[in-house]
């Protein structure tokens, strides 16, 4: 150790990074040396101290990489959880990047020039653009299911048809929440059919504060089925003079018939229909940053702002800025569809992604490297839309010497990690997730794959462009 940390070639290494993080790099790469040598007998010693500086800056190298990193999605999957869901517009990063930058009226009437709320942000759009009496922002959509069932039931029994008893993402479960909100869960009707008189028979005996209506929108039910709609419960709900909240999730607002996606239930739909109130996602089909926002009725949304749960879910002033940003480009509905990126993405044609990615196997034809063009299909992800699929155009790549898996690792170790899906031993690349501004990454990518691969120059067809029904 004291030969490395006195040596001429760890003098740059000690000069650019804290002594300490040094020696700790230093002191694992001798015991992998170690562990390398008792298996290879030897054979796995570094050359000398310039082999050891070179793997102990490696270590460092990797350490200084953050963990939250920039990501090309080649998955084809809109709105990909694993991922971090909808990218923002540039308008809603602006906003965000202006919020962090200083000093904000967060929680400060400039008019009055005293306390304010933080509370007061997005609430005026929101209710432009849904018809809300009023709104609540909270960190993600399981929270305001929490805060809105704590607010309204607790201690009390809320009723869920079995039908809609739905696991999330994550392994979280509507159950559990309810549980953890305080309320207590009375289940009604069956898994496949739900009527409203098993509700009204619930209701009927009593201790019952709330209806909660699950949007299945990570499953569906087909066959033999009933369930009952909204604004049935919306009557009972104000006959039996109980609180309905719709959990719809996706925060779908722009017409899905725009998008070329089936009707979807839509928040200003559901309040119409009689529910008090109804949760939505921001970071899904909304195309804003994560957030749960809570829409409805003065009453029951004033009473959400006073419970203390309120302050353990709130936002910062980053969140609200970004999703404000995203409200206003629904003012006009037709440029919210090119300007909100989820949603452009969406509404991508066959078309448009065969052109893409027709020029992308072009540049991509590098010795070793075989690329196909052909159909494929995209979804839309982040637990909405299930079973729709989103036609397309794919790249199905294969690279010489290596495996689909072993191709998928290499671009995911490279500076901007590169994730596609695996389909048999190729490696799949649709471009309807990526932004054309990527695509010159995607090809700097495959050359040096190209350039180490093996077998390199040995395609049958000529110098590794394929036919022409490959490309």
């Amino acid at each position: 150790m004291d030969v490395l940390l006195n040596s001429p070639e760890m003098a740059p290494l000690l000069g650019e990074h804290p002594r300490s993080r040094v020696l700790r790099a230093a002191r694992e790469v001798l015991e992998t040396v170690r562990t390398e040598v008792e298996v290879s007998g030897g054979a796995a010693v570094p050359d000398g101290i310039p082999g050891y500086v070179a793997r102990i800056a490696d270590r460092l190298t990797e350490w200084a990489l953050p963990s939250l990193r920039p990501v090309i999605n080649a998955t084809g999957v809109v709105l990909h959880t694993n991922l971090g869901r909808a990218p923002l517009s540039g308008e809603a990063r602006a906003a965000m990047s202006r919020a962090g930058e200083g000093y904000s009226n967060l929680e400060f009437d400039l008019q009055a020039g005293e306390r304010g709320s933080r509370y007061v942000h997005c609430v005026d759009l929101l209710r432009e653009i849904t018809g809300a009496e009023d709104a609540l922002v909270v960190n993600n959509n399981a929270a305001a299911v929490v805060l809105a069932l704590n607010t309204k039931a607790m201690g009390r029994e809320v009723l869920v048809s079995r039908g809609e008893l739905v696991e999330i993402g994550g392994g979280f479960r509507i159950p559990d929440m309810i549980s953890r909100s305080g309320a207590m869960l009375r289940e009604v009707g069956t898994t496949n059919r739900t009527r409203l008189e098993d509700y009204r028979a619930a209701a009927d005996e009593g201790g019952v504060a709330a209806i909660l209506k699950v949007h299945r929108s990570n499953f569906r039910i087909s066959g033999f089925t009933e369930e009952t709609s909204v604004e049935e419960l919306g009557l009972l709900a104000r006959e039996m003079g109980v609180f309905l909240f719709h959990d719809l999730g996706s925060g779908l607002l722009a017409d899905p018939g725009a998008l070329g996606l089936p009707p979807e239930p839509r928040a200003p739909e559901s309040l119409r229909a009689g529910a008090q109130a109804v949760a939505i996602s921001g970071d899904k089909l909304l195309g804003g940053p994560q957030a749960g926002i809570i829409l409805g009725d003065r009453e029951p949304i004033a009473e959400m702002r006073r419970n203390p749960l309120t302050r353990a879910f709130r936002v910062d002033k980053v969140t609200l800025a970004g999703l404000e940003a995203t409200l206003r480009q629904y003012l006009s509905p037709e440029a919210a569809l090119q300007a909100i990126p989820a949603l452009r993405m969406l509404s991508l044609s066959p078309e448009e992604l065969e052109a893409r990615a027709r020029s992308l196997a072009e540049a991509l034809s590098f010795p070793g490297v075989r690329v196909r063009v052909q159909g494929g299909k995209g979804v839309v992800g982040g637990g909405t839309y299930p079973g729709v699929e989103l036609k397309g155009w794919v790249l199905k790549v294969e690279v010489n010497g290596m495996s689909a898996q072993e191709t998928a690792r290499c671009l995911r170790s490279g500076p901007t990690p590169i994730v596609g899906r695996r389909e048999d031993d190729f490696l799949v690349l649709d471009l309807r997730t990526v932004d054309p501004r990527q695509e010159a990454a995607i090809v700097r990518a495959f050359r040096l794959l190209a350039r180490g691969s093996s077998g390199a120059g040995e395609n049958p067809r000529g110098p590794n462009r394929g036919s022409e029904e490959d490309r």
